[in-house]
């Protein structure tokens, strides 16, 4: 580290658990985030400002003005704009030594087992089943740290899924794909500081896990109540009959 970044990431530094040999092991990470919306934003403005060294950023969504209640790294100009150049745009005002890669279209199977492989932590910060249990199944594969995060209406959970710690369930344990869910997420409404709560909370596991510090959320999932502001801790367990975590084993 330079002098510069030593004084950037100085209160981050003065932590114990972080210090200079931690804030190295961010320097030197990377991380996928997919999804640029209302999680994706504030986990990757808050991933680069802590030092993240590179990050890809999947989406194949253009910035429409209804995004802009909650997705705050987009602004009115940036209407019509891929969500992946806006949000590319807003982190390297933050922090212009952080690489950023954008990947401008929705990943399958295939590609993301190509840029899962690549990271060292992945935040699932997308809105759909469909694409949740594609990432959930490539991180398995690649025995990839997994942040899972999500918002509707005025709830918000997250959860970690960590193939580095004994038993830790992946998501299909916790919700199996029985072919019937329905793509509700953004359809039903979400209040505009739930999905920055939640997505804060995404890029602080991320930093947790890099750093190896703390308590993993890897046998917890978190519920809010936004309306109460009450939170709710539910034990989670590996799945035997799991067809992706456990039939890969």
């Amino acid at each position: 580290m330079n002098d510069e970044q030593l004084l950037r990431y100085s209160r981050q530094i003065m932590l114990s658990q972080v210090d200079v040999a931690g804030q190295q092991k961010l320097l030197d990470a990377t991380v996928l985030i997919v999804g640029a919306g209302g999680l994706g934003c504030p986990a990757a403005m808050y991933l680069t400002a802590a030092g993240i060294g590179k990050l890809l950023v999947a989406d194949d969504d253009e910035v429409d003005l209804s995004n802009l209640q909650r997705q705050i790294a987009h602004g009115t100009k940036d209407i019509g704009s891929p969500k992946t150049v806006s949000l590319q745009n807003t982190l390297q005002s933050l922090n212009a030594d952080c690489q950023v890669e954008t990947i401008n279209r929705r990943l399958d199977a295939s590609a993301l087992q190509q840029y899962v492989q690549q990271a060292d932590v992945v935040l699932d910060c997308t809105d759909n089943f469909e694409t949740r249990f594609a990432i959930n199944a490539a991180c398995v594969m690649h025995e990839k740290p997994l942040v899972i995060g999500a918002g509707i209406r005025f709830e918000g959970q997250i959860m970690v899924y960590r193939p580095d710690i004994e038993d830790s369930p992946c998501y299909q344990c916790l919700y199996p794909d029985t072919g019937d869910i329905e793509e509700t997420c953004s359809a039903n409404g979400v209040i505009a500081p739930l999905v920055g709560i939640i997505g804060s909370m995404q890029a602080l596991e991320a930093i947790k896990c890099l750093v190896g510090v703390g308590e993993s959320l890897s046998h917890r999932l978190l519920i809010l109540d936004g309306l109460e502001m009450r939170w709710r801790e539910m034990k989670t367990q590996v799945d035997p009959q799991c067809p992706v975590c456990r039939g890969s084993r």
